[in-house]
């Protein structure tokens, strides 16, 4: 691993923070009423001025742009956590499930909730209980004295996802036309549905995952020479374990119940940050985050403008770019297990 400098650090930060302003910039700027950079700036110096312009530019696409970003880091950094903590190059936040759970609960009340009296402002909570549930499943499962071993973690988030795909189908099966149509957008992904509210909920949730993986980050690479070395190096394994698969699921509950199901960004931003800054864990953290929403961010922007007035789930197009990048790296990681 190359030394990190702070010199480095810098400058990789600085050029992820201007792309994440560009992103931005473009969020606002893009859609069905599409306004020029001098009209972008117009509006953000003097909105007081600008009539309906500043109004959809602040209140329709600003809200929409803060809540894009804050999705994108958390799923980021989320899929950088689990990776390191199994040791998995293919993990990603939805491999243990916590997405399952949280889809699981989202979809109880978009299927059942009008019939006991329950509105769509109750689906994010619903979906943060999911979360979790599975976080709690997890710790029951996760071996003796608490230590959560990665073979344990994966064959429960696998048994866990196949669970909660028989519940959704279940629930779906009661939903009508219209609550239907919501749970089919709800689980390929959208950020559509946005409350300023719920973005700050998102946020606390992000930065507070934050704050627990930087300072562990030093763990994190140490982890990476496996389980017993670590420990002989000075890191409690099984704190850290328990602190960053707590703080990554979290964010990914927080992320899912405002989102829905919005695949791939824990998987290919992080990867991608590897092969261009290396795998230190004291960069690539900060990195994913900023990665991660200004990513997010460029997929749903094109999402509601590829069709004009109609929009996409942002899922679709996460996918549609994450499906390839999954394929090659899985046949690299046989090829590396493989290798006479």
């Amino acid at each position: 691993m190359k030394v990190l400098t702070p010199r480095h650090t810098a400058s990789v930060l600085g050029l992820l923070a201007l792309g994440v302003l560009g992103s931005v910039a473009v969020g606002l700027a893009a859609g069905p009423s599409a306004l020029s950079a001098r009209e972008l700036l117009a509006v953000l110096l003097a909105p007081e001025s600008q009539g309906s312009a500043a109004d959809i530019v602040l209140r329709v696409r600003l809200p929409r742009v803060v809540l894009s970003l804050l999705v994108g880091a958390s799923l980021s950094v989320a899929g950088v956590l689990f990776q390191a903590l199994l040791r998995n190059p293919l993990a990603d936040p939805f491999v243990l499930g916590v997405s399952g759970g949280a889809a699981l609960g989202g979809i109880a009340v978009l299927s059942l909730g009008s019939s006991v009296g329950l509105s769509h402002a109750a689906v994010p909570p619903a979906a943060f209980a999911g979360a979790v549930a599975t976080i709690l499943l997890l710790r029951l499962v996760s071996g003796a004295r608490g230590r959560a071993s990665a073979t344990s973690l994966l064959l429960t988030g696998v048994v866990f996802n196949a669970f909660a795909s028989a519940g959704i189908v279940f629930l779906a099966s009661f939903a009508g036309l219209t609550e239907g149509a919501g749970v089919f957008l709800w689980l390929i992904g959208s950020l559509s549905n946005v409350r300023a509210d719920i973005a700050g909920w998102v946020a606390v949730f992000l930065f507070a995952g934050l704050a627990c993986a930087l300072p562990l980050a030093r763990s994190l690479n140490l982890l990476a020479l496996g389980e017993e070395p670590a420990q002989q190096l000075g890191v409690d394994v099984v704190r850290v374990q328990r602190v960053l698969l707590v703080a990554a699921s979290l964010m990914v509950g927080a992320a899912v119940s405002v989102a829905g199901l919005v695949g791939f960004v824990g998987l290919i931003i992080p990867h991608l940050l590897r092969l261009l800054i290396g795998p230190d864990h004291r960069l690539l953290v900060p990195a994913s985050a900023l990665a991660g929403a200004a990513f997010l961010l460029l997929c749903d922007t094109a999402a509601r403008t590829l069709l004009g007035g109609r929009e996409l789930p942002v899922g679709a197009l996460t996918s549609l770019a994450g499906g390839p990048v999954f394929l090659w790296l899985l046949r690299r990681h046989q090829q590396r297990i493989f290798a006479p």
